[in-house]
């Protein structure tokens, strides 16, 4: 390299080792020190990835990605308005070349490397993972849920060699999806959080075939690897043998009296969940800044990862401590509705939805208490893909939501129409359409001291409700300093 292009030390690929990676052509001798597939979240000096899509192209948007500071861009094919002597990899298949990025950075790195699966609870435990490990050394975790065939191998290659452990979110829809992923992720220590019918209609054989699919996971596990795996859940003897099947140990988690890292007592309050349990004998008790049971049985696998690979699991008890619930999945705030003294507390539920994470929802809704003159109100979108059970899946979320106390549920899309018939007369909202009926609905019907929860799959929108009521307040400030003016 000449003296013009010396790489700095936060250097993630220089244009030699990515070549050398992807077998790709490189144009023009530079260095990246991130990497993207999205013009809009690029920072300067990332390496731009041009994926195409099954509706957007990547090459598309090369020539933006390069006047926003790309240090370069991997293209099957040079767009049209790319400059001569730009910085270039020219590959065969740009979405291949992100995965050989990612299997030339697992390569690399001598970093301890965790995986974590389940039908729900995948984020929230990787988001625990980050924070358990990252008080241990450097951690790479995966943002936001990239657990798919781009988000995974997009995570990978964005790892530095010098990290002492990973952390990958693996998802999937059908059967097959996880085992390329884990093995090109090659973890040390894989989870399964749970399995639960969610994205059942892909599966012929319901629970079974989901249970199949996330044990899938382990095929990656390297020798002597070590799955961690739920032993409350229904389909646990299930996952069990499968892991048998494969040269790895397993360890369980769980309230179970057999589970090796085993939930003593659980305290669940509104403003947190105090846990007590027993880690392989020893007795360890630890405070999370987040409500719910199944939050404290997921943390319960996050502290056997820890132990199970020799780190400090006081240092991470105490880590988890100050982690509040991520964006979408039980994130709270307050909305002054024209009563500062009395806000709305409103509960973010929507990243998505399925019959366990709805009922585990309902639970933390109960537990806070409204303000003077408030009532806990429901706000709810489909869920999907649950196959021909869907109506009675939907239908059935009325008992835990009468058992929660809620007093309202307002709903929207087909599938909880079944829901709204379900219910009493005292608790039916209005049912509309889609989210965006809702979201011009719900505001007006809001008073101080409300405690709202708003849930949905990801493909009911429904964050277009949570953006709606995030306006009011905003608006309401808008319009009194016109009245003041």
């Amino acid at each position: 390299m000449s003296e013009k292009t010396i790489a700095p030390s936060a250097t993630l690929w220089t244009a030699t080792e990515a070549a050398k990676a992807t077998n790709g052509t490189p144009h023009g001798d530079w260095f990246a020190t991130g990497i993207s597939i999205d013009t809009r979240t690029l920072q300067k000096g990332d390496l731009f990835v041009a994926i195409k899509g099954d509706v957007m192209d990547g090459h598309d948007y090369v020539v933006e990605a390069l006047n926003k500071g790309a240090a370069a861009v991997v293209v099957s094919t040079v767009p049209k308005g790319v400059e001569i002597g730009a910085s270039l990899l020219v590959v065969e298949n740009t979405l291949k070349a992100l995965e050989d990025l990612g299997k030339a950075a697992r390569a690399r790195t001598a970093a301890k490397v965790i995986a974590v699966t389940g039908s729900v609870g995948k984020t929230g435990t990787k988001e625990m993972l980050a924070a358990a490990f990252g008080c241990q050394g450097q951690t790479h975790a995966a943002k936001k849920s990239y657990n798919n065939h781009w988000g995974v191998p997009l995570t990978l290659s964005a790892m530095h060699a010098g990290t002492d452990y990973g952390v990958f979110e693996i998802g999937m829809n059908h059967p097959g999806e996880i085992t390329p992923l884990t093995k090109m992720v090659s973890p040390d220590v894989a989870i399964i959080t749970t399995v639960a019918p969610v994205h059942v209609e892909h599966f012929e054989n319901g629970l079974e075939g989901i249970a199949e699919a996330k044990a899938e996971i382990f095929a990656g596990l390297k020798d002597g690897g070590i799955a961690v795996i739920n032993r409350d859940m229904d389909m646990f003897e299930k996952v069990n043998r499968i892991a048998a099947s494969y040269n790895i140990d397993v360890v369980t988690f769980g309230e179970h009296e057999n589970a090796d890292v085993c939930m003593k007592d659980c305290l669940v309050a509104a403003n947190g969940t105090r846990v007590q349990a027993s880690l392989f004998g020893e007795d360890v008790t630890y405070t999370l800044n987040w409500s719910g049971r199944h939050v404290a049985e997921n943390s319960l696998a996050v502290l056997a990862a820890v132990k199970s690979i020799g780190g400090d699991v006081d240092r991470a008890a105490k880590a988890l401590q100050s982690l509040n619930a991520p964006i979408g999945r039980g994130s709270k705030e307050e909305l002054d509705f024209g009563d500062k003294d009395n806000p709305i507390t409103l509960i973010d539920e929507t990243y998505n939805a399925s019959p366990t994470s709805m009922r585990a929802a309902f639970k933390v809704l109960a537990l806070i208490d409204p303000g003077r003159g408030g009532r806990r109100i429901a706000i709810l979108g489909d869920m999907l893909e649950l196959g021909e059970e869907s109506p009675r899946h939907h239908a059935e979320l009325a008992l835990p939501l009468k058992d929660a106390n809620v007093n309202l549920v307002y709903t929207c899309g087909p599938l909880m129409k079944n829901l709204h018939n379900a219910l009493p007369e005292n608790q039916r909202g209005d049912h509309v359409k889609d989210s965006r009926e809702l979201a011009q609905i719900v505001p007006d019907v809001l008073t101080p001291g409300d405690v709202v929860m708003v849930k949905g799959s990801n493909g009911s929108k429904m964050n277009v409700v949570i953006e709606a009521l995030r306006a009011v307040p905003s608006n309401k400030k808008n319009l009194n300093q016109s009245k003041a003016d």
